[in-house]
Order: structure tokens, then C-alpha cells, then sequence
């Protein structure tokens, strides 16, 4: 007479994890990135009992479903991100941001791909996207180290160098993801595709979504503040606006075979130099960062979930890639990559550390598996796991009051960020 549906047990599951992980920190913290490593723990025990269902959600076989969740959810990050940069001006400001991009991202996915390579036994494509997956920063598990909301301040040097770390870097990864599944379909690094890479992927693709974003961003203050004046849309109050805003920069970019997460950020940047003193971007921000948080429960439940299923692929090697990325690689290279930067001494040393890994790993392993046929894809689901578990018990943990020192802020009772 009754029915048991995957995807009803699949919702119910969901929805009590997520009740359970953002009440339960209540009782010991105003601090919400607490819920984030909770969220994996209840959604593993949430689905121990229906491991049919857990399999439905099975990342390998599945791929496209996690792509696109993940998708939105670092596309709407990056353009929330972006939004909440008050001060954009100043080459001082931006010198740590370009050290650790230009530097410390590179030596980072070298660094992973030799491990795989030397360590784990991995194939050259499969090493490559090994680091090209795991070095960036995300912007989305990130919010208890960024900057504050728009006009709200808190835009210490720390805090600024994470966020705008963040922003970009999801979107610069991209080349070296492409370069992996390149590797991967053709069997070899050529010339030929190397020159194609360089070109295409790593220049074109790059200038596209920079000026992809920054052109939308422009329109997209004209709309809301300028076209009709008397009339604006900002006066409509309606968040919704940042949603159809990101999309609009996200889809226009990849149509042209520009790179949608830098047109994503770069959006929101440009988008809050129009009426920067203007209330509306903190609607926009508001709506944006509530949708974001919604996507990450629901991506970080279902990695809990899928634990049972990966669980088999976990070894030695998984945990050791994991444990000298967030406890080795980043902070020695990120140390290093800031010397003779404006940062000094315990900030130099937190920004090093502070290299949170989350979501942007979960869409770009799963839009490699959806585009080529990878060799141990669950041992690389394994890694991912094993990654954003670490980081959000070490960083999430953490994060909070490391910077509350550096920066001389005291600890909020409620800080309305989630999943950090």
C-alpha cells in the first residue's frame, strides 16, 4: 500500500540533516561555519539506513547532477563575492591577491600532480587534474575569512587577500582542468596541443570572462540604477535580480567560450562600483548569499551521503593528499609565494594557511567525469571527500578565531554565515 521513492526518502533525509547541523552548533557557538562539517557527518548517517538511495546519488555514475548543483552554487558565490568588495582601488591592496594567484596557484597544482604522480601512481592526465582540481581556494566554505557584507567594512588586508583569492581563482583553475582532460583524451602532451592550451584555453578564455564580466557588471548597474532613472529597478527591492544578474554573466560568457566563473566574479565586482552607497547591493548580496547557502547544504548532505559508496576507495594515499594539501603544500607555498608582499609575520601566515577547499573541487572532478572517461574516478571522489572533510574541520574550526586576532575583531554572537 505504501511506497518508499529514493527521491522523497532523498528529501527528508536532506532536509533533517540540515535542521540538525545549524541547530545543534546553537548550544556551543554563534559561529555558523560549525554546520559545515556537520552537514557531511548527518548527511552520512542520514542515508546509512537507505544505501539504495545514497547509490542514486552515486557522483561516478552521476556526474551531471553534481556538475550543475555545484555549478550554480560557485557561479552565485563568485558573483556574491564580488558584490561584497567595498574598495577596489590600490595596488597594495592587490599585490598578496596577484602573489598568490600568479604564484602559489601554480607551484600548488605542480606540487599536487608530483604527488599523484610519484605517490598515488597516477596516469599524467590524472595527476594534473589532480592539482588543477585541488588548488584553488573556494569562495563558498570561505565566508568566515572574507570580507563583510557591502558597506559593512571589515575589509582588513587578510580578509581582503582571502576573498579576492577566492574570486578569481576558481575561474583561473579552469585552464589547467582543460589541460588535464586534453591530456587524458589524447593520451600524450603534444606540441600541438600544447600551443592549442595556451592559447585558447589559458589566454582567450581568460580575457573573455574578464571582459565577458566586466561589460555585464556595467549593464547590469545601468538596469538597476539608471535606465529609466526615475523609475529604476533597484527601487523594486527584489533580490531576485542578483540571480537573473549572475546567470545572465555566467551563460553570455560560456556562449562565447569565455571562462563563466571569472565573468561571475568579475560581475559583481563592477556591478558594485554603480551607486557603491546604494542599500539595494546589500539586498542583492542578501538574496544571493541565502541561495548560495541553500546549495551548499545541499551539495555537502549528499557528499555525506555518498561516503558509504566511496568509502571502499579511501587508502593511505587519499589521506596523505589530503592532509599535506591543507596542512603542507598551501601554507609553505602560499608562505612563500607572499614574500616581499604587504603582509607580514601572523598575516602572512594566515593567509598562507587559510586555503579553504570545498566546493569548486566537487563541479570541476564531476565536469571531468562528465566529459571524458577517467581512470580510478572514485579514488579521485575519494580525494575530494577526504579534502573538504579535512578543511572544514581544520579551517572551519578555526578560522573564526585566527582572524579575530590578526584583525582585531571580536567574535560576533551571530554572524549569519553558513557553511564556512
Amino acid at each position: 500500500m505504501f511506497g518508499f521513492e529514493a527521491y522523497h526518502i532523498a528529501l527528508a533525509a536532506i532536509g533533517l540533516a540540515i535542521l540538525i547541523a545549524y541547530w545543534l552548533p546553537r548550544f556551543v557557538s554563534g559561529r555558523e561555519p560549525a554546520a559545515s562539517a556537520l552537514l557531511i557527518l548527518l548527511g552520512f548517517i542520514a542515508f546509512l539506513p537507505f544505501p539504495q538511495t545514497a547509490q542514486w546519488l552515486d557522483p561516478v555514475n552521476r556526474p551531471k547532477l553534481w556538475e550543475l548543483v555545484a555549478e550554480l552554487c560557485v557561479i552565485v558565490g563568485l558573483f556574491g563575492t564580488g558584490l561584497r568588495i567595498d574598495r577596489l582601488a590600490g595596488r597594495a591592496l592587490w599585490v598578496p591577491t596577484i602573489r598568490l594567484l600568479a604564484i602559489a596557484m601554480p607551484l600548488s597544482i605542480g606540487a599536487l600532480a608530483l604527488f599523484g604522480w610519484l605517490v598515488a601512481g597516477m596516469t599524467l592526465a590524472g595527476a594534473l587534474l589532480l592539482g588543477a582540481i585541488l588548488a584553488p581556494t573556494d569562495p563558498v566554505l570561505a565566508a568566515d575569512v572574507a570580507v563583510g557584507p557591502p558597506q559593512e567594512g571589515g575589509e582588513h588586508p587578510v580578509r581582503y587577500t582571502l576573498t579576492t583569492e577566492a574570486g578569481l581563482n576558481d575561474g583561473l583553475a579552469f585552464p589547467f582542468v582543460h589541460l588535464g582532460i586534453m591530456v587524458a583524451s589524447a593520451g600524450a602532451l603534444t606540441w600541438d596541443l600544447a600551443g592549442d592550451w595556451l592559447w585558447r584555453d589559458l589566454l582567450y578564455r581568460v580575457i573573455v570572462g574578464g571582459l565577458s564580466g566586466t561589460a555585464i557588471g556595467w549593464l547590469l548597474g545601468k538596469l538597476l540604477f539608471d535606465w529609466p532613472r526615475e523609475n529604476a529597478l533597484s527601487r523594486t527591492e527584489s533580490g531576485v535580480i542578483a540571480f537573473a544578474g549572475v546567470l545572465l554573466a555566467y551563460g553570455a560568457t560560456e556562449l562565447v567560450e569565455g571562462y563563466g566563473f571569472i565573468a561571475s566574479f568579475v560581475a559583481g565586482l563592477t556591478l558594485r562600483r554603480s551607486e557603491s552607497q546604494h542599500d539595494f547591493h546589500k539586498r542583492l548580496h542578501d538574496f544571493s548569499e541565502s541561495l548560495e547557502h541553500a546549495l551548499t547544504a545541499l551539495l555537502l548532505v549528499g557528499l555525506g551521503a555518498v561516503l558509504p559508496v566511496l568509502w571502499p576507495h579511501f587508502t593511505l594515499v587519499t589521506g596523505l593528499i589530503a592532509a599535506a594539501l591543507i596542512l603542507l603544500i598551501r601554507p609553505a607555498i602560499g608562505w612563500l609565494s607572499l614574500a616581499g608582499s604587504t603582509l607580514k609575520g601572523r598575516d602572512r601566515a594566515v593567509v598562507a594557511f587559510y586555503g579553504v577547499r570545498g566546493i569548486g573541487s566537487i563541479y570541476y572532478l564531476a565536469y571531468a567525469g562528465h566529459h571524458v572517461e577517467l581512470t580510478n574516478e572514485y579514488e579521485l571522489w575519494a580525494t575530494i571527500a577526504a579534502t573538504i572533510l579535512l578543511s572544514t574541520l581544520v579551517h572551519g574550526l578555526t578560522a573564526g578565531l585566527a582572524l579575530d586576532r590578526v584583525t582585531g575583531e571580536g567574535a560576533p554572537l551571530e554572524t549569519g554565515k553558513a557553511a564556512g
